[in-house]
């Protein structure tokens, strides 16, 4: 098949990572695969301020970053022009895959020469930061989804009166995040992604740190993120932050924790608990899609309410209180999870669902 995946903006965020990584897959597979990107464009400044009052601080402005998509040569083909797509520029293609609401539209545009439309739903995008009003429409929209957790399935169905909706689960790359066996660190130490978005979380995982500190009071913690530390959040002191780390730099990030901490308000699937349980690391998380699908409570981590920052401080505080026995059980526990499904499964999967959408 001709496949054409459309991204809003080429970056390092983990949507994108999933694109990239299905890009290949299906190219080993014999598909003719082609990505297009778009150039962000500047936020203006009153939009800017809207952002400052409603959330409190500033959230870092997109920035264009090809590094995931750096394999694929000139099958990644970069926009400089805004929506609508110019038909022109897109070539034809049996199937085309929107993965983002304003992605949707624009694909849903094309005429059928350029594919058979398909939306590929990583989250529910109606978010106070977007246009939601418009986002919420691309679900209405008459084409073939594939989502990524139960809990995006049931919100198509739900909200949107389509049941219809395939469920295809992400995986995590064994080749790229894996970590020699080890054994607790002798400081007990938490990673964490960093960002001023306020659905990820971080003020939650913050406080959480500062209640788990009243039993473990040496904890360190490490993390990473695409944009610097924001005066406004910043870590704690003593944190070991790492700007935009290098892809293979990831996994001795992960393997250098005793515990992920993920205090996420939504995730349509967060990739980064799978990747530290690739690396043997337990995963304390709040629930929301991409852990609940892979953390067995008390068996490789544990999962707490959202907003829950008490109880997500004390099973922190309980990961790193485990004897090193019990804590080894833990980590072997999580890389188990992380082996159990692949990525050249989902991409069989993904294959299957365009080749379906395509005989209807």
């Amino acid at each position: 098949m001709k496949i054409t995946f459309v991204l809003p903006i080429p970056s390092l965020a983990g949507g994108v990572r999933v694109v990239a990584i299905y890009a290949g897959k299906l190219l080993e597979r014999g598909h003719d695969v082609r990505v297009i990107s778009l150039c962000p464009r500047a936020s203006s400044r009153s939009h800017r301020l809207m952002q400052l009052a409603r959330h409190g601080f500033r959230q870092g402005r997109k920035k264009s970053d090809t590094t995931l998509l750096d394999f694929l040569g000139d099958r990644h083909i970069v926009i400089d022009k805004p929506l609508p797509l110019n038909p022109d520029l897109i070539p034809d293609a049996d199937a085309i895959v929107a993965t983002w609401w304003s992605t949707a539209f624009a694909v849903s545009a094309l005429p059928p020469s350029k594919g058979r439309h398909f939306y590929f739903i990583q989250h529910h995008e109606v978010h106070d930061h977007l246009p939601w009003h418009l986002s919420r429409g691309s679900y209405f929209l008459p084409m073939r989804k594939i989502t990524i957790s139960q809990w995006l399935a049931e919100t198509m169905a739900t909200l949107y009166g389509d049941r219809d909706v395939a469920i295809i689960e992400n995986s995590v790359d064994m080749a790229q995040f894996h970590a020699p066996e080890r054994d607790r660190n002798a400081v007990p130490t938490v990673g964490l992604l960093y960002s001023t978005k306020p659905m990820k979380g971080v003020d939650i995982s913050l406080a959480a740190i500062r209640i788990a500190r009243q039993r473990v009071p040496d904890l360190r913690v490490v993390a990473f993120g695409e944009h610097p530390v924001d005066p406004a959040l910043p870590l704690p002191q003593g944190s070991e932050f790492h700007l935009r780390p290098d892809q293979d730099r990831l996994r001795d990030i992960y393997a250098a924790c005793d515990v992920w901490l993920c205090g996420s308000r939504t995730e349509g699937f967060h990739l980064p608990p799978s990747e530290a349980m690739a690396c043997r690391c337990p995963v304390v998380s709040t629930r929301i899609g991409g852990a609940v699908e892979i953390v067995t409570e008390g068996v490789n981590g544990h999962i707490v309410d959202v907003e829950d920052s008490t109880a997500l401080g004390e099973r922190l505080a309980d990961v790193l209180s485990l004897s090193p026995a019990a804590w080894k059980a833990m980590s072997d526990a999580a890389l188990a999870r992380a082996q159990s499904y692949t990525w050249d499964e989902a991409a069989e999967r993904f294959e299957r669902c365009l080749v379906a959408g395509l005989c209807d």
